[in-house]
C-alpha cells in the first residue's frame, strides 16, 4: 500500500524530493522487515526510478547501494554503465561486479570511470593489465598510488612505456620498492628523448648535437642503473638493453672502464650464449686466445680486443671498486692506459680512438668533479667544528663563571659564619685607630688634668711644654691652663663642654661599628 502510494506521488514530485524520497526507499529495502509483496513492490519502484529523468534519483540509489553485498543485481549492473555521476560510486566500491563487467568499462569507459575502477580495493591482476593497457594517463596514475591493488611487472612495464614521458607517473613508479632496472632504464629513456624533443624544438641545440649528448648519458645512467643491480634483476636488464638495440661495444667498454665487472660478464654471457661460469673462468683468466674467441662469440668488433684485454690488465693491477658509486663513473687510470694502448696499435679503429679520447676528457672531469666537493666539503666540516669549538668554548666559559659565582657564594658564607669572629677584629682595629686619635686622647686626658689641678691648688707650666708643643694635645694644655684660671663655673662649662665631645665621638663610633656589621 505504501509502495503504490509512493509510485503515485513520485510521478509529480520535485526531483529533490524524488531523489530524497528514493534514498529512503532503498535503505528500506536493505534494513526493513518487509513482507515478500512489499520487498517485490520496493524493488519494482527502484526499477522504474532508474528511469528518472534526473541524475539525481539514480545518484541516491547509487550512493545507498555502493557498499552492499545484498543490493539488486540488476539495479547495480545498471547504475554501473550510467553517466559518470551516477557509476562512480557503484564503480568504486560495489561487490557484486564482476571483474569481465569491469574489464569492459575500462574499455569503453571515460577518464571518471575508469579512475573509480582503479581506486577499487585489492584490483586484481587482469584489471590492472587493462587499465595499464588501455587506461588513460589519470587513471594509471591513480592504480600506481593504489598499494592494494596487485599490479604485475608487464603491467608497471607498459604503462612505463605508454606514459613514461610525464612526470608524474615517473615519479609515481619511481617511489615503488620493487620497481625493475629495466623499467628504470626504460624511464630514463622516456625522460632524455623528452628533452632532446625541448631543446632542439626551442632551437636550443641542434639535433644531432642534442641526440650525441642525449646518448652520453643514457650510457651513464645505463652503468648507474647496472651497479645498483644484482642477480636476476641485472640479467633481465642485460636482455632488455639487448632487445632495444643498446647492448653495443661502447657501453660493454664503458662499464668495465668504470669497474662494473659485473655488467661486464653478464653482457658476454648474453651475447656468447655461454654459460655463466665458463665466461667468469675466462675474464678472470685474461688468456689472450681465449679472451679473443670469447669476444668474436659475442660479436663484438675485432678491433676492439686489445683494448678489452688491456683494460681487463690495468683493473688486475688498479683492483675494482667494490662500492656502488665507484662502479658507476670512468676510471681515470684504466681509461689512459687504454687510449695510450690503443694509440701506439695498428689493429685499433678510428672510432674506437675517438670513444677512448671522450670517456678520458669525461674521466678527467669528474675527477676534477669530485675533488672540488671533497674540498668544499672539507671546508665546510671545518667551518662546523670551528662553530662547535667556538660553542663549546662559550659554555665552558659560562659553566667557569657560574664557578666563580658559586665559590664567591661559598666565601660569603663562610664570612657570614665568622661574622662573631670578623666583627670582633674590626672592632679591636677601629679601637686601636681611635685611641691613637689626639682628639679621643684630649677626652680622656683633660679630666684628668683638671683633678691634678684641684689637688696642687695651682696650675704650673711644665717642663715638657717644649716636647710636646709639636703634639696635638699642647693646644689643649694651654687652653686648659686658662680655664683653671677662671672660676669655678667656668671650670664645670668645660668639664661639660669636654664630655659632651666624648659623647660624641663615643656616638661615632657606635655608628661605624653599625654600618661594619651592615657591610659585613
Amino acid at each position: 500500500m505504501i509502495v503504490r502510494q509512493f509510485i503515485t506521488w513520485v510521478r509529480t514530485a520535485p526531483a529533490g524530493e524524488r531523489a530524497e524520497a528514493t534514498r529512503c526507499l532503498a535503505r528500506a529495502w536493505l534494513q526493513s522487515d518487509l513482507s515478500e509483496d512489499d520487498r517485490a513492490a520496493a524493488e519494482g519502484a527502484l526499477l522504474m526510478l532508474l528511469d528518472d529523468a534526473s541524475p539525481l534519483v539514480r545518484q541516491a540509489m547509487a550512493e545507498v547501494f555502493a557498499h552492499s553485498m545484498d543490493a539488486p543485481p540488476a539495479i547495480i549492473a545498471a547504475l554501473a554503465v550510467d553517466q559518470a555521476s551516477v557509476a562512480v560510486p557503484i564503480l568504486e566500491h560495489s561487490p557484486l561486479l564482476l571483474d569481465s563487467d569491469l574489464v569492459d568499462i575500462v574499455a569503453t569507459g571515460n577518464a571518471e570511470t575508469q579512475c573509480a575502477i582503479a581506486r577499487r580495493f585489492d584490483l586484481p591482476p587482469s584489471i590492472c593489465a587493462a587499465i595499464a593497457e588501455v587506461g588513460c594517463p589519470s587513471s594509471t596514475l591513480e592504480l600506481i598510488e593504489n598499494r592494494a591493488a596487485q599490479l604485475a611487472p608487464f603491467s608497471v612495464a607498459r604503462i612505463a612505456e605508454r606514459h613514461g614521458h610525464l612526470a608524474a607517473i615517473r615519479e609515481a613508479l619511481l617511489t615503488m620498492d620493487d620497481l625493475s632496472a629495466a623499467v628504470r632504464l626504460s624511464l630514463a629513456q622516456k625522460l632524455s628523448d623528452t628533452l632532446t624533443q625541448l631543446v632542439t624544438a626551442r632551437d636550443w641545440l641542434k639535433p644531432d648535437r642534442a641526440r650525441r649528448i642525449a646518448d652520453e648519458a643514457m650510457e651513464r645512467s645505463t652503468v648507474n642503473i647496472a651497479a645498483q643491480t644484482r642477480g636476476a634483476d641485472l640479467a633481465a636488464l642485460v636482455a632488455h638493453l639487448r632487445s632495444i638495440g643498446q647492448l653495443n661495444a661502447g657501453l660493454i667498454l664503458r662499464a668495465l672502464l668504470s669497474g662494473n665487472i659485473e655488467l661486464f660478464e653478464e653482457a658476454l654471457v648474453d651475447l656468447s650464449g655461454l654459460s655463466r661460469s665458463r665466461v667468469a673462468a675466462i675474464v678472470h683468466d685474461r688468456g689472450g686466445a681465449s679472451l679473443n674467441a670469447l669476444l668474436a662469440k659475442a660479436g663484438l668488433p675485432a678491433s676492439t680486443y686489445r683494448a678489452f684485454r688491456v683494460a681487463l690488465e690495468a683493473s688486475s693491477e688498479v683492483g675494482f671498486i667494490g662500492s656502488v658509486g665507484g662502479a658507476t663513473r670512468l676510471r681515470r687510470r684504466m681509461v689512459e692506459r687504454v687510449l695510450t694502448q690503443c694509440e701506439t696499435s695498428e689493429t685499433v679503429a678510428e672510432p674506437l680512438l675517438l670513444l677512448l679520447r671522450r670517456f678520458a676528457t669525461e674521466s678527467a672531469r669528474e675527477e676534477a668533479r669530485l675533488f672540488c666537493d671533497d674540498l668544499a666539503a672539507d671546508d665546510f666540516v671545518g667551518a662546523l667544528s670551528a662553530q662547535a669549538v667556538e660553542e663549546a668554548g662559550g659554555y665552558e666559559a659560562y659553566q667557569a663563571a657560574d664557578a666563580v659565582n658559586a665559590y664567591n657564594a661559598d666565601d660569603v658564607y663562610e664570612a657570614s659564619e665568622d661574622y662573631e669572629t670578623c666583627d670582633t677584629y674590626e672592632t679591636e682595629n677601629t679601637y686601636d685607630t681611635y685611641t691613637d686619635h689626639p682628639q679621643y686622647r684630649d677626652q680622656i686626658e683633660t679630666p684628668r688634668y683638671i683633678d691634678d689641678y684641684a689637688a696642687a691648688g695651682e696650675y704650673a707650666t711644665r717642663d715638657t711644654y717644649a716636647v710636646v708643643n709639636s703634639d696635638p694635645l699642647y693646644h689643649d694644655n694651654v687652653r686648659a691652663e686658662e680655664y683653671v684660671q677662671r672660676d669655678d663655673v667656668s671650670v664645670q662649662n668645660y668639664v661639660d663642654t669636654a664630655m659632651d665631645r666624648y659623647d660624641g665621638y663615643d656616638r661615632f663610633d657606635r655608628n661605624y661599628y653599625y654600618e661594619r656589621r651592615i657591610a659585613a
